[in-house]
């Protein structure tokens, strides 16, 4: 399917001329997820992005697709359940994109207060399987010893270690997600249109019917109408609101910054996921994760009030996780120097509901006779003398005891919101990645019943949760079949087997497609055949306009094969500017750009460079 700089001229000049049913503000998850489903259910929808796919935050996450088990500590179950239910949900329609990939999180008793301790750990652990349906799977959490963990992790901190618990949580491809849902989408019909910024809203009868949008390519201002609008603008969402000047708006959000430092694996050597208090008595924890041969850690949790579209690194960001890592892992002395590769992004967090992806979960202290009570039961639960009811009438009755949330940026579970405001605007706000298509689907019963009612047009959303995205059509319960099913074509197209196997992991069914283009083209000058083949495929089906674009999102090159990107720069650069026609002074504008992307990626400006 053709998703290019043409498709988007075409879809640009449609969106001109017919009235839409839905049109979607913002092309993050949450936008994405939403396209999809609208349609998929029938909808004339179009979303438009004033930057990148997923630019603005759903790039910039930890790259998990999470279970929330430090919830537990505070027996917020019920998070919990619909995040592992819909966590296996995304797996099922996203196969080629989260993958299962256990987390060790150690146990310490020789620094005060923490989060777990080896009793509670696997209570929490033993629930969650539960919630999740793993309980007798190869999935089962279980625990090890400290001198297993030191066997595992050579580096990690001695002093006071009692152990570790296992449990399964997944690695996540944030960006991949997105644009795979947004290729679906518009497979399915939508139009999605990327560098396109919505600036004004059209009325009718003080009734928002259509956004005025100026183009960042061309500065062409376009209309579009359309009988629904709705923001899912992410961080970005008041800022939509108040284009509105006629009414007063009460913000919604408090949006809140998180940094992530990439190292080389050697530097850090860590077999897996691993998950930890920070040592700094901060209720935080964070996380360090092993990924093609490079380590990161992260993340920062800091109320954040500067420049939306570019928050930065800061010295302060750098000192906080490297003070936690090397504390952590006291041997691996990393230093400025040693970071490769780094990340700022923003969550869009809910006003009085803010907590990250990871860190929520203060929802108040539990006593410990209350605390005695919800072992009891899970453990008599085991023994099969307390019934299920049991329970979780405990667990019910404790939730609802306890005290106010607190207002730490790092303090409760993240939820989201669902709004039509008085001059019509549709507002989904909040969330996390996991949930990204429940939210949608909570949207869709909305905006069907405000078309029926409002318009007389009738559309039954889709299941959701069967719909499969772009490249995860397969059988997810055999995800390293297909990839070594799919693999073997790649090797028949001429690329290696590791060329091809990493293709076939990375893009699920679309790599089928990459490998046809490997075998009808020569290599572009200065490129692997691997590498044209999937440059290639992003100029003509993923909608690449940049060199940043391709580079950072739609691969990882810059993120986790930084020391590659030297020698592929110039010819991507090349091949970009011959498809997309710049000019001679866009091409240097964008080798600016892209030098730019590399320099606040390497924190060269805090290095002295």
């Amino acid at each position: 399917m053709a998703f290019s700089k043409k498709t988007r001229q075409e879809a640009i000049r449609a969106i001109q001329d017919d009235e839409l049913d839905l049109l979607v503000i913002g092309g993050g998850i949450t936008g994405a997820g939403l396209t999809l489903q609208a349609a998929g259910s029938g909808m004339k929808v179009a979303m438009l992005e004033m930057q990148d796919f997923a630019e603005g935050t759903s790039s910039r996450s930890t790259k998990l697709v999470h279970g929330g088990i430090r919830y537990l500590k505070n027996f917020d179950v019920e998070v919990v359940s619909d995040t592992v239910s819909e966590r296996a949900i995304v797996q099922g329609i996203a196969p080629h994109i989260p993958k299962p990939d256990p987390m060790l999180l150690p146990i310490y008793n020789d620094e005060g207060p923490t989060t777990f301790d080896m009793f509670s750990v696997k209570i929490a652990m033993d629930l969650y399987d539960r919630l999740a349906g793993i309980e007798h799977s190869t999935y089962a959490n279980y625990t090890i010893s400290p001198e297993e963990v030191l066997r595992r992790e050579p580096m990690i901190k001695k002093e006071g270690l009692q152990g570790a618990g296992i449990y399964l949580d997944y690695r996540n491809n944030d960006a991949r997600l997105v644009i795979d849902n947004v290729k679906k989408a518009v497979e399915l019909g939508a139009y999605a249109i990327s560098k396109m910024k919505v600036i004004d809203f059209l009325y009718e009868d003080g009734q928002i019917a259509g956004v005025r949008a100026r183009d960042l390519l061309t500065n062409q201002v376009v209309e579009v109408k359309a009988r629904l609008v709705i923001n899912t603008s992410g961080p970005w969402v008041d800022k939509i609101r108040y284009l509105n000047f006629t009414r007063a708006i009460v913000p919604k959000m408090r949006p809140t910054k998180g940094v992530h430092l990439v190292v080389d694996s050697k530097k850090l050597p860590i077999p897996q996921p691993t998950y930890f208090d920070t040592g700094k008595h901060d209720k935080r924890m964070v996380f360090a994760i092993p990924r093609e041969n490079k380590t990161y850690f992260g993340t920062t949790d800091t109320d954040y009030h500067g420049d939306f579209t570019d928050p930065k690194v800061t010295q302060e960001d750098v000192d906080y996780l490297l003070d936690v890592i090397n504390f952590r892992y006291p041997d691996a002395k990393l230093t400025l120097d040693d970071i490769e590769a780094s990340w700022a992004g923003l969550r869009p967090l809910l006003g009085g509901n803010a907590g990250s992806d990871y860190n929520g979960g203060d929802n108040g202290a539990v006593s410990e006779k209350s605390f005695d009570l919800v072992v009891d039961a899970v453990m008599r639960y085991q023994n099969k003398t307390a019934t299920k009811a049991e329970v979780e009438h405990i667990l019910n009755h404790l939730e609802a005891s306890l005290s106010e949330k607190g207002d730490a940026p790092s303090s409760v579970s993240r939820g989201s919101s669902l709004e039509r405001e008085t001059d019509g605007l549709i507002t989904l706000a909040g969330g996390k990645i996991t949930d990204y298509r429940k939210m949608a689907a909570g949207a869709m019963e909305l905006i069907c019943q405000l078309l029926d009612e409002d318009y007389g047009l009738k559309f039954t959303p889709i299941d959701s949760k069967k719909c499969q995205i772009s490249g995860g059509e397969f059988d997810p319960t055999k995800v390293a079949e297909t990839v070594t099913q799919n693999m073997k074509i790649g090797v028949q197209a001429g690329l290696s087997e590791a060329e091809a196997t990493y293709i076939a992991d990375f893009y699920g069914m679309n790599s089928l497609k990459i490998f046809e283009y490997a075998k009808e083209m020569e290599p572009y000058e200065g490129l692997t055949l691997a590498e044209s083949a999937k440059l290639r495929y992003a100029l003509e089906d993923e909608m690449v306009l940049t060199p940043v674009d391709y580079l950072l999102r739609r691969t990882n090159h810059i993120l986790f094969m930084i020391e590659g990107v030297d020698k592929i720069k110039g010819p991507v650069i090349n091949v970009m500017n011959h498809f997309l026609g710049w000019s001679p002074a866009e091409k240097i504008r964008q080798q600016e750009l892209l030098e730019k992307a590399l320099r606040e990626s390497a924190l060269s400006e805090l290095k002295g460079l």
